[in-house]
């Protein structure tokens, strides 16, 4: 198989016969591929890699269920864009570890929960490259150069996407939602 392209046609077919040769070459194929589309959708780096891996258990598991052959890169794409997104639900809903919690009263625990609840809100309906960078500048504290060199920008483009996420973010807080 040539380097950089998809596993042809015939290997597919192979694989969802039941081949284990033609199965490890479609995993071997494949993960590069799904590899370097998780990296552009998720997060981190660390996401990046699990949903990949996630995508080619999927399709080691699964291709047999594949019922078009040439709908490999659509369906290894889509299974990745989901875990991606997945991921990214998990990351907004991990709790804040304090080492040492002031104490709240019930009342200011729940008014912090639901803070927090339209915060993660308000990221989850920005625009997927808007997000990306406010979570790597804003959530994770990289810095701008290094949110800038993981997205593959420059470092002016990561200050503007960060600027309108941010205003888009405060829009939203700003708004009165039920």
């Amino acid at each position: 198989m040539p380097e950089g392209r998809w596993p042809d046609e015939a290997v597919v077919l192979a694989a969802q016969s039941g081949d284990a040769a033609s199965i490890s070459a479609l995993v071997s194929g494949s993960h590069p591929h799904v590899q370097r589309f998780a990296r552009s959708l998720c997060a981190t780096p660390e996401d990046a890699e699990d949903a990949a891996q996630e995508a080619v258990i999927i399709l080691y598991r699964k291709i047999g269920t594949l019922r078009a052959s040439r709908a490999l890169a659509s369906w290894m794409f889509r299974i990745v864009r989901n875990e991606c997104i997945r991921r990214s639900r998990l990351m907004l809903r991990r709790p804040e570890v304090s080492v040492d919690p002031p104490a709240q009263s019930a009342e200011e625990d729940v008014l912090h929960r639901l803070e927090v609840e339209r915060v993660a809100a308000a990221i989850a309906a920005l625009p997927v490259d808007q997000r990306r960078v406010l979570v790597l500048r804003d959530v994770q504290g990289r810095s701008g150069r290094e949110v800038a060199d993981t997205l593959g920008l420059s470092t002016a483009a990561m200050k503007s996407r960060l600027h309108r996420a941010r205003t888009a973010v405060h829009a939203y807080l700003e708004e009165p939602h039920d």
